[in-house]
């Protein structure tokens, strides 16, 4: 038997969204929780995201009167995931789809102050099951001061300082254009404000749920380490019993006596597994996924015989690259008028305004890496870019990052593409956005491609001629936010072999697992319910208090 340097009871490597909630799961059975995080930073890409939970039939949605139940969001679940093999099992899909709502409770009753974000449609509503008026759910604003200073300091921090309130983002996009937005940009406004007057720290987003997870972790007293990246994971007589990390600068073996946990993320910034498993051409520099987000626990579990899936895939979003270093993500630009996407052709390939992951994969699908956003002066004058609001910077034409020219001809110049068949585009596209119908790939048909859209513009809010000079172009990359492959588990959030029997001991959630969403990206927030989710159902299974 093993010599141990310390013991817990269940063990967690990464602090992204599952982990402090299985950590107090294991607490409320009376029992000892350890996460280990190799990083600085605790929070995971959770802490970096848009701060969105895709739940079907949550609570929230019975208190507003919106229509939904159990037999409905199955269907849609089934009609947008479909069968891809054991991530996506009946199993899987049910415990997700039952826990989901129980786990809003449970959070509701530690604190946690859930907010609807009405209108959020479901990303593919015009399948069976489809929800228009949203599933998904985010929280309140933080005041991470709460944390005090030393806990404060190890929270990652979201890309965004705004602390923006549930679908205050969206409506933030359009200040220019409508009473709601000027509203919004007030109410963000005065919350700035009044958190600078009384010396608060206001965080929104995936930051202001990573750290009201970690307020709630350290209420109970969770011990949580940063800087302890785990290099081994201990197997005895085939079942896992512990693991190896660093303590002092010398490996550290600790016990895990009801098992251990895989929350590590993927492996968005490890190079050589992206070219090993993603699609081509990809780039670290076009990820938006937390720097730890290196895959090495995905290797590790495979080691000891884990078997894996979906490792082609990403949340995939449109991405381009200012020469500020930073990375642009456009989901709130791309569906906006005035805007349409092109190859290296000059011709459209997709539907602009679908999902985030949709677009990804449409770009690869089609093979044309990068592609070029058009935008007319209309995009630039009303709407953010990124959220890049105000004037052009002089920054973004100097260094070519945005091209800006007279005529449709020269932006074809500029940007290497056939100008007889950027003009062909353009113009037929204009036809489209003078109809209101976008007859190629049915741009505005349904009621997500319209979320993100101008209600004040017509016929189609989503459609905008491109014909008033000038016009300009951005190279458009696919970025992620993380890996969507990895681990295959059962519905217990069990690690599996490749022929489908349980590794004793190892549990995994989130990006370090095959997705129970398989290929597809549901609604908004639909990688960090699974990873929630499946952290809750695992420490209860380790500790033998498995739900039905």
């Amino acid at each position: 038997m093993s010599q141990w340097d310390e013991s817990a009871d269940f063990v967690i490597i990464g602090s992204g969204g599952g982990s402090m909630i299985a950590a107090m799961a294991v607490v409320d059975a009376g029992k000892q929780p350890l996460i280990l995080e190799k990083t600085d930073k605790i929070g995971g890409s959770t802490a970096m995201s848009g701060g969105v939970f895709w739940i079907p039939n949550h609570p929230l949605q019975a208190r507003d009167g919106v229509p939904d139940n159990a037999e409905k969001s199955r269907t849609y679940l089934d009609a947008a995931v479909g069968d891809l093999g054991p991530a996506t099992s009946r199993a899987r899909k049910d415990m997700f789809l039952n826990q989901g709502p129980k786990m809003v409770e449970y959070l509701e009753a530690k604190g946690m102050p859930f907010v609807r974000c009405e209108g959020w449609s479901d990303y593919h509503d015009d399948l069976p099951g489809g929800l228009a008026e949203s599933r998904s759910l985010a929280v309140e604003p933080f005041d991470v001061k709460q944390l005090g200073p030393e806990w404060a300091a190890k929270l990652r921090r979201g890309l965004s300082s705004v602390a923006v309130r549930g679908v205050e983002g969206r409506r933030l996009m359009l200040m220019k254009r409508t009473l709601d937005g000027k509203l919004a940009a007030l109410s963000v406004g005065l919350r700035m404000i009044k958190g600078k007057l009384l010396g608060r720290e206001y965080v929104g987003a995936g930051t202001a749920i990573q750290g009201r997870m970690l307020q709630m972790a350290l209420r109970h007293n969770v011990d949580i380490r940063i800087n302890s990246g785990v290099s081994e994971i201990v197997e005895e007589n085939g079942k896992v019993t512990g693991v190896v990390t660093v303590k002092d600068g010398k490996p550290w073996r600790i016990e895990a006596r009801d098992g251990v946990l895989i929350n590590a993320g993927g492996f968005s910034h490890n190079p050589e597994m992206r070219r090993k498993y993603g699609p081509q051409p990809s780039s670290t520099a076009w990820t938006n996924a937390n720097p730890g987000d290196t895959g090495e626990m995905i290797e590790v579990a495979k080691a000891h015989g884990a078997a894996t899936d979906f490792l082609d895939g990403a949340v995939w979003i449109l991405t381009s690259t200012p020469p500020s270093g930073e990375r642009y993500m456009h989901v709130l630009d791309l569906p906006k008028p005035h805007c349409i996407l092109v190859d290296q052709q000059g011709k459209r390939y997709t539907n602009e305004a679908q999902s985030y992951m949709a677009n990804g994969q449409a770009l690869y699908a089609h093979g044309h890496v990068p592609v070029w956003a058009i935008i007319e002066s209309r995009h630039r004058d009303r709407y953010p870019w990124s959220f890049h609001a105000g004037a052009t910077p002089q920054a973004w034409f100097d260094s070519g990052y945005m091209k800006k020219a007279a005529t449709i001809e020269e932006l074809a110049a500029q940007i290497d593409v056939p100008a007889d068949s950027l003009k062909e585009t353009i113009e037929r596209w204009n036809g489209f956005a003078r109809k209101g119908v976008d007859e190629d790939f049915g741009r505005g048909s349904k009621a997500y491609d319209l979320v993100f859209a101008d209600p004040t513009h017509g016929p189609n809010p989503g459609l905008g001629a491109i014909e008033q000079a000038p016009f300009y172009a951005v190279a458009i990359y696919p970025g992620d936010v993380g890996t969507f492959g990895g681990i295959l588990t059962d519905q217990y959030a069990r690690a599996l072999r490749e022929d489908g029997s349980v590794i004793p001991g190892l549990y995994a959630t989130g990006n370090s697992t095959a997705s129970v969403m398989g290929k597809t990206y549901p609604g908004a927030g639909a990688s960090i319910s699974p990873s929630f989710i499946f952290g809750w159902v695992a420490a209860r299974h380790a500790v033998g208090q498995a739900p039905n």
